[in-house]
């Protein structure tokens, strides 16, 4: 089978994104026998990364195509985006910098539409730095949904073989209890029902997080979970699609943790993130579920705190590429499901 390109947007250059890339290519070889990475960024910011590394900044390398590098494992490829940004500062808010992290995933995205990439693997960016740069966009997830033109997608974080979906994300928490729709929690069992089909596991189990604390205890709490999460899942599994709950949030993902639930549905973001964050840490990874091709990002921010010391860690973005290039080859049937909800609600 050949081997998926991956896109690797460099994110914001002030941060520890070129830091990690340069880490990730170039300390982990045997990533090339199961992908061939494309850096999308700027070199100058890129060599500067792999010296603060402690690695060759020779190992750059400019291609002007993603399809026609030679994935050498001590070669970094890189397809330059606009303007040198060498003198942008480290470890500080820039808007340059994030002006310059907006363009690289803009970038990624054209090259997956014009079928020269089969999956984008982004490093983080900073969100105050892209508006500051005139970019006013709530983070990559929706920034790629924009690009993509899909209505129908969900933020998934990732560890192993556990998955935390969203039926919300980069909103207040007033506008995530409003955004708990009837026709949202459609789509996002239907993402989550083809997500398990493309990994070969059409049956697995899909546990709804209750919006309310404790599921609404008979609407004790809140009717949502009654009247809008109950008959949803009672709609998915008519349509075949396993699906449980909706299940108190402090008793399903607990039981997500100890291995009951590899699938879970969560309401809102902090009700997904938090405790998946607290226990997974750098072994964990975010997905966007719904786009046309596969997109992963790290599961951290920029760290300006240590950016350009050289002492980041690359795990994540390691476990981001791995993720991206295992899932690429099934992505069709998860993009099709995606397609046709988004039609929908349209």
């Amino acid at each position: 089978m050949t081997k998926p390109t991956l896109a690797l947007t460099l994110g914001d250059v002030t941060g520890i994104g070129p830091e990690i890339t340069a880490k990730t290519l170039l300390l982990h070889p045997e990533l090339r026998q199961e992908c061939v990475p494309v850096v999308i960024g700027d070199s100058d910011a890129m060599r500067i990364g792999a010296q603060r590394a402690g690695l060759d900044p020779s190992a750059v390398r400019v291609v002007a195509d993603p399809r026609d590098v030679d994935n050498d494992p001590d070669v970094i490829n890189l397809v330059q985006i606009g303007h040198s940004l060498a003198q942008v500062p480290v470890g500080k808010l820039d808007p340059v910098a994030g002006d310059g992290a907006y363009r690289f995933v803009v970038a990624g995205c054209a090259l997956a539409k014009e079928g020269k990439v089969d999956a984008i693997v982004t490093a983080p960016l900073n969100k105050a730095a892209m508006h500051a740069g005139g970019h006013k966009w709530p983070g990559h997830t929706e920034l790629l949904a924009h690009e993509f033109g899909v209505q129908n997608y969900s933020l998934v974080l990732s560890a192993g073989e556990l998955y935390f979906f969203h039926l919300t994300t980069h909103v207040s928490l007033a506008e995530a209890i409003k955004n708990c729709t009837a026709e949202r929690t459609d789509a996002v069992l239907d993402l989550a029902g083809a997500f398990t089909t493309a990994l070969g596991k059409p049956d697995q189990a899909i546990g709804l997080a209750g919006l309310n604390p404790h599921a609404g205890e008979n609407r004790i709490f809140g009717d949502e979970d009654a009247d809008i999460l109950e008959p949803a899942v009672a709609r998915a599994r008519t349509r075949g699609i396993n699906a449980h709950g909706p299940i108190p949030a402090d008793a399903l993902i607990p039981a997500a943790v100890r291995g009951k639930w590899n699938m879970v549905i969560a309401c809102y973001h902090d009700q997904g993130h938090a405790p998946f964050k607290a226990v997974y840490g750098d072994d964990g990874v975010n997905i966007t579920v719904g786009l046309p091709v596969v997109r992963v990002s790290v599961d951290h921010g920029t760290a300006f705190d240590i950016a350009g010391s050289g002492i980041a860690r690359e795990a994540s973005l390691v476990l981001a590429c791995r993720r991206a290039a295992q899932l690429a080859p099934g992505w069709e049937t998860v993009w099709e499901t995606a397609r046709q909800g988004s039609s929908q609600l349209a």
